[in-house]
């Protein structure tokens, strides 16, 4: 029997409470760095307790794969520097789009 494939939904910060304990995808822009925690602003403020292979730089958005805990902090297993130059709005067109397409995207 095939493996079941891990589904990493791509939320912001208002679906923190839907995945916990789930593995999500986040975008969002790196307000705050203070030593292995970061605040990202991802149409709202998530704390990222961040590993020691991520490197963000504040002001840049980041793309982070991480595993939402009981206080809706994520603990990052990776993440990824996207630099300043993102389309929010994009994002959020996306984001939007998995979750009203759930069956599509991920499974509950």
């Amino acid at each position: 029997m095939a493996e079941p494939t891990l589904s990493t939904p791509r939320i912001t910060s208002q679906y923190l409470d839907t995945f916990i304990s789930r593995t999500i995808r986040l975008i969002g822009k790196v307000t705050q760095l203070r030593g292995e925690t970061a605040t990202i602003d991802s149409e709202g403020n998530v704390t990222a307790l961040l590993n020691r292979d991520a490197h963000l730089t504040v002001g840049n958005a980041v793309e982070v794969v991480g595993k939402v805990n009981q206080d809706l902090s994520v603990k990052v297993l990776r993440a990824t520097d996207l630099g300043r130059d993102v389309d929010y709005t994009a994002i959020s067109a996306v984001v939007d789009a998995t979750h009203r397409y759930k069956e599509i995207f991920y499974a509950e």
